[in-house]
């Protein structure tokens, strides 16, 4: 298990406030290293260098403190993403590749890509949660997706396609990556993945069947 970065600040520092972003970035680091279920909101007030009472003058449960969780670090994200797509002026190709690279840099690289782990292994204890994030987050993130493939196939950059089909398809490997990460990348000695080779491979094979028959790049192009 990797020791949480946090550590108890020493008693004489221990405040009787403290932000709630504090509170959610000690949540964060517990939630993905232990699971939600054995996250308790003990550690997590000792973890920020709080009381357990000041963790509930913010939050009343550890479920409404994960939901925080989600919606002041990941949601956010997803709207500029959405005002990414909404803005682009250029092929559909390069916006598809920036988006994925995107959501590497911003979510894949940080803390925050254990939640998709955390949420798929205790969705069967905690299926309120799970639900609560399908909607906040996964399907938010499919639309984005869609809205990219209808774009190129509006302007004929991209083939006719099954766009829900099509979603799934390219959401899959995104999801093996944050799982990968989070299972064997460190513990395990198994064969490296470079985060960014693999979306770069993933999108170049995305982009042969995605792209009409004259617009395909030679294989290993970056558009």
């Amino acid at each position: 298990m990797i020791p949480c970065p946090f550590k108890t600040p020493p008693r004489w520092t221990r405040r009787k406030e403290a932000r709630p972003q504090e509170l959610l970035d000690a949540a964060l680091a517990l939630f993905v290293e232990r699971g939600f279920s054995a996250t308790r909101l003990d550690d997590v007030a000792r973890v920020a260098g709080v009381s357990k009472g000041t963790l509930y003058l913010y939050y009343a449960s550890k479920e409404e403190l994960f939901k925080a969780v989600v919606r002041e670090n990941v949601v956010p994200l997803l709207g500029e993403a959405e005002a990414m797509i909404r803005d682009h002026a250029g092929s559909s190709a390069l916006l598809l590749r920036q988006i994925l690279l995107g959501w590497w840099e911003r979510i894949g690289e940080t803390r925050l890509s254990g939640i998709t782990k955390l949420v798929m292994a205790e969705a069967r204890n905690f299926p309120e949660l799970a639900k609560f994030y399908n909607e906040e987050v996964i399907l938010r993130g499919n639309a984005m997706l869609a809205q990219v493939l209808e774009r190129g196939v509006a302007s004929r950059e991209f083939r006719p396609l099954d766009i829900a089909q099509a979603t799934s398809v390219i959401a899959a490997p995104i999801m093996m990556m944050m799982m990968w990460k989070h299972s064997f990348g460190s513990p395990c000695a198994l064969p490296t993945i470079t985060p960014q080779a693999y979306l770069h491979g993933v999108t170049d094979l995305l982009l042969q069947g995605l792209l009409a028959h004259e617009d395909r790049p030679p294989a290993g192009v970056i558009c």
